[in-house]
């Protein structure tokens, strides 16, 4: 049973029906998925979620579409971490890491691809589309191979290669453009006229496709018993999955599933050479200066971020925080997870760490609020990012003479 009523505009609330279209004809804002929360509530129970499959199909009723075999690599129901050793570090006592490094394709992505090509299937879609800084194009081909569907991804040349092998090896089509995710963005949008029985998700199908990012407020509120966290820190590219995040929390709230309306400071984070909407949160004003990227965390590397308006406002509405942090704070936060918690993230995770450690510092995070930090994708897509900073700490003969005199056993650790 579908629980969609249409389509609603974010800007003016007109509505529009279930079909795949993404921006208003009359004013041109955004539209997003209009629910009939009374036959959610009615429909979903906590015992009746734990009983749905451990993916994001278990909140099936809080998604825009309706079907028994949802195009799934089984994305979903990540490890919800207790980081003390790496709360201890930054003076935290009650930290969490929502790790979706173990998504199939390594990325939170394939939360919101599954969606997005569930319910383009539905539509009566025959190719999966996108314009992608790396993770969307993995997660757009995978799922595609397993929908039996053709594949057309448009990416930046200048993409980690570890990144564009994982894309290319599922057999799709995978075109390399010269520029940046903007200009891959802006060509993706006039195909999208061009080519109409293509579904691109994060286009002519987007609105479907970022309610996916909710299930990670879902996952994060199930996980702990049903309740809330105080703060949740989410990296920002196009400023999707923070708002869905913010939304997840508040949807839950409407249906029941949670007890009384959750109090959930939600902090940005982002890369200083890729900073539109931590600049706008920091200069206190409401309109989002595109800027051409120039940083490590290419996951990120959105200029002209598509919901970064709505992300700032949910930022401020919440009263959370919005940070950027260099390069080298990137590496030091992929390090610093790793080494804390056993956790390998890519550059975008790196900024989240670094962007958490930051405001903790700073004391906009405090020391007893329960925090989530989201860690999108897994390091083995950036390892390019890390080379010149990490290397063998000894390198020698193979005798025991040799592995003496390297590390000998004055270290109480190992003896």
């Amino acid at each position: 049973m579908t629980t969609v009523l249409g389509l609603r505009c974010r800007e003016c609330s007109r509505l529009f029906p279930d079909e795949a279209l993404h921006v208003c004809d009359f004013c041109f804002g955004p539209l997003e998925v209009n629910y009939d929360y009374d036959a959610i509530a009615a429909l979903t129970t906590r015992a009746s979620i734990a009983q749905g499959p451990r993916s994001i199909w278990r909140y099936a009723n809080l998604l825009p579409v309706a079907d028994e075999n949802p195009v799934s690599l089984g994305a979903g129901f990540t490890p919800l971490v207790r980081a003390e050793r790496l709360g201890a570090e930054l003076g935290l006592k009650d930290l969490w890491i929502k790790d979706d490094t173990a998504n199939p394709t390594g990325s939170f992505k394939d939360r919101v691809v599954s969606v997005a090509l569930t319910k383009a299937r539905q539509l009566g879609f025959k190719v999966a589309a996108c314009a992608s800084t790396g993770n969307l194009a993995n997660s757009v081909a995978a799922h595609a191979a397993r929908a039996g569907m053709s594949s057309m991804v448009l990416i930046p040349s200048n993409l980690e290669q570890a990144k564009i092998l994982m894309t290319t090896v599922y057999g799709g089509e995978v075109i390399a453009v010269d520029g940046t995710y903007d200009d891959v963005n802006r060509l993706c949008a006039e195909l999208t006229s061009e080519r109409p029985s293509w579904a691109f998700v994060n286009v002519n199908v987007r609105s479907y496709y970022a309610e996916g990012s909710k299930t990670l407020a879902f996952e994060i509120a199930e996980q702990l018993g049903w309740q809330a966290p105080d703060h949740v820190v989410v990296p920002i590219a196009s400023g999707s999955q923070l708002t869905k995040i913010a939304k997840g929390f508040k949807e839950l709230s409407l249906v029941g599933l949670l007890d009384g309306e959750p109090s959930v400071r939600i902090s940005g984070a982002q890369a200083k050479g890729c900073s539109p909407v931590a600049t706008a949160f920091e200069k206190n004003i409401d309109a989002i200066a595109p800027v051409k990227p120039d940083t490590i965390a290419k996951s990120l590397a959105i200029g002209n971020p598509a919901d970064g308006y709505y992300a700032l406002d949910a930022i401020r509405t919440s009263g959370g925080s919005c940070g950027s942090v260099s390069d080298d704070e990137i590496i030091e936060g992929i390090k610093l997870l790793a080494r804390t918690e056993g956790i390998f993230a890519e550059t975008a995770g790196g900024v989240t760490i670094a962007t958490l450690a930051s405001l903790a510092q700073r004391g906009i995070i405090k020391p007893d609020e329960r925090t989530v930090a989201i860690v999108s994708g897994h390091g083995l897509k950036t390892v390019e990012a890390l080379a010149g900073h990490t290397a063998p700490t000894h390198i020698i003969a193979p005798t025991l003479d040799a592995f003496d005199k390297a590390v000998g056993f004055s270290d109480p650790n190992f003896q």
